[in-house]
């Protein structure tokens, strides 16, 4: 069945020459959904990513990187044909040989591909995390696109609740130091067993048979198909008859039962808040056991910054060993959107300029480049800009109070004359000093210091 996704993402059009005034009559712009990442945004999207990065080193996860393009066959087996992803949402296109590829839509998929491939989960444990762009074909929205970009963790071999709790955790101290913690919401549940989900998908079925003519079309199309997934519907008409319907946590086997108490006494026992939502399903197929989702109203309406949960039956899903697995993804559009939105971004944070660096005229060029490297050099943290080509002494002062840093270095022949410089202060009124440049590494070091103090 042919998709929108999968006839706009089809190579249609190899080999078709196209003339230049044909070419040319239309601008050519980015994809709707595929956005570019401006300099002015890029310095808050490497301090969310620095954040996390060190979050998951000093948690002892190492980092893996796998491709954008996938087999098919990889997302359908793992999350599932009859799923809204598959069905409606994955960039499919056959390519030269006609192999089916996919742009991949989520990362578990091909992380846990790789660790199979490589050997990874023989015999021994892994604690992995990575991140990069993904794919859905799907209605463009504020911090919902297209091509949007995620950072995940997973973890193989680990069968207890203390693994599950450890994750959450993580999550939680990332928004702590984030300052999110206060706006953010855990929901919780459990999807016990395969067996359990089996008998529990008989008891659900009876129920929304007797309550047909209550269901949207969307949700009939699932009754025969993914009956769980039904729960999961936003439509608010059936809002009142999903919170009527039997409750999975309620007909949990033995050992998913034992194993979600135990994960709930260790997040009591750690400080960590949630609420246990009956109708968390997720919307991937391999999920059993516990499932997770961090979710917050400062945005607008309701929305997910964090999801994840126990997939222990993917690895051999996919062809491998049984194998204990549980993971999260994080949305850095929602989650930078976030911070922008809360004003919770520090201000050294944005990269900004330390220092810009210019000569008075071009015959002190040559040595304001050597300059800037000796200063480069000696204050490794530096951030300094040195200008380039030339223009009017006005014109550089100009560019330099533009460029957003806090100083200016002023290089002209009396300053090369008398082995000096002159610092100018663009953001504070304080009259300029003339230094020897022997010592301007040591107080550009104090200023700093004391400015980012």
């Amino acid at each position: 069945m042919s998709s929108p996704a999968r006839s706009e993402a089809r190579p249609h059009l190899q080999g078709v020459r196209v003339s230049k005034s044909e070419s040319s009559q239309k601008k050519i712009q980015a994809i709707r959904g595929m956005n570019d990442l401006l300099p002015g945004q890029s310095a808050l999207w490497q301090y969310f990513e620095g954040q996390v990065r060190n979050l998951m080193q000093r948690y002892g996860y190492a980092e893996i990187r796998t491709p954008v393009v996938e087999q098919t066959a990889l997302f359908k087996r793992s999350i599932g044909e009859v799923t809204d992803i598959v069905e409606k949402e994955m960039y499919t296109f056959d390519d030269r040989n006609g192999d089916s590829l996919t742009l991949r839509p989520e990362g578990t998929a091909s992380c846990v591909r790789a660790a199979m491939e490589h050997g990874l989960l023989h015999n021994q444990t892994q604690r992995l995390w990575y991140q990069g762009p993904m794919f859905r074909y799907e209605r463009p929205q504020k911090g919902r696109y297209r091509q949007f970009h995620q950072i995940g963790l997973e973890t193989f071999g680990l069968e207890g609740p203390d693994i599950d709790a450890e994750v959450i955790l993580l999550s939680a101290r990332l928004w702590r130091e984030l300052g999110l913690f206060d706006h953010v919401t855990l929901e919780l549940n459990s999807l016990g067993s395969l067996e359990a989900r089996a008998a529990y998908r008989e008891i659900l079925v009876a129920y929304f048979e007797d309550h047909h003519d209550q269901l949207d079309e969307d949700s009939r199309r699932r009754l025969t198909s993914n009956p769980l997934r039904i729960l999961d519907s936003k439509n608010p008409q059936m809002a009142e008859m999903l919170a009527a319907a039997p409750k999975l946590i309620d007909h949990l086997d033995d050992e998913s039962r034992e194993h979600f108490e135990a994960l709930t006494g260790m997040l009591d026992a750690a400080g960590i808040a949630y609420v246990i939502n009956p109708r968390l399903v997720r919307g991937l197929d391999y999920y059993g056991r516990t499932v997770f989702e961090w979710t917050t109203t400062a945005l607008g309406s309701q929305g997910t910054v964090c999801a994840g949960g126990r997939y222990d039956g993917l690895v051999e899903q996919l062809g491998g060993k049984p194998t204990p697995a549980v993971g999260f993804a994080m949305g850095i559009e929602r989650l930078v959107l976030l911070l922008e939105t809360l004003e919770l971004v520090p201000d050294d944070a944005l990269g900004e300029l330390d220092l810009y660096l210019l000569a008075m005229d071009d015959s002190a060029s040559s040595q304001a480049l050597l300059l800037a490297e000796r200063l480069r050099s000696a204050l490794p943290d530096l951030r300094v800009q040195l200008h380039c080509g030339g223009g009017s002494f006005k014109s550089r002062i100009k560019k330099a109070d533009k460029s957003g840093a806090r100083l200016a270095i002023l290089l002209g022949a009396d300053e090369l004359a008398n082995g000096t410089a002159t610092l100018k202060f663009l953001r504070e009124e304080r009259d300029q000093l003339s230094l020897p440049q022997a010592e301007l590494a040591e107080t550009l070091r104090r200023l700093l210091d004391d400015t980012r103090a």
